[in-house]
C-alpha cells in the first residue's frame, strides 16, 4: 500500500525549530539570493531548523552539515516544503 505523506509549502521564517524542510525556490534577487545560493540554500536541497534566538531573530539553520544563522528577513524570502 502506498501511503502519502501530506506535505505543503511555507517560508522558511516560518516554520518551528525541528523541523526538516526542503527548499524549492527563493523570491529573493540580487546579492542576498547570490548570497544564500553561495552558502547552499539551492533548491531541492534539505534544511533542518536547530533553534530561534529568545525573541524570535536570528534563526539557525542545520544545511550540508553546516550551520547557519540567518535573518528572520533573509529566512523569509525562501520557499520550502514541509511534511
Amino acid at each position: 500500500m502506498n501511503s502519502q505523506r501530506k506535505q505543503h509549502r511555507c517560508m522558511l521564517g516560518d516554520i518551528q525549530p525541528g523541523t526538516m524542510a526542503k527548499i524549492r525556490c527563493h523570491h529573493s534577487c540580487g546579492a542576498i539570493r547570490q548570497r544564500l545560493l553561495d552558502l547552499g540554500f539551492v533548491p531541492d536541497s534539505e534544511v533542518n531548523v536547530v533553534r530561534r534566538a529568545p525573541l524570535g531573530d536570528p534563526i539557525q539553520c542545520k544545511i550540508a552539515n553546516y550551520n547557519i544563522t540567518l535573518r528572520i528577513s533573509e529566512a523569509s524570502l525562501i520557499e520550502v516544503e514541509c511534511e
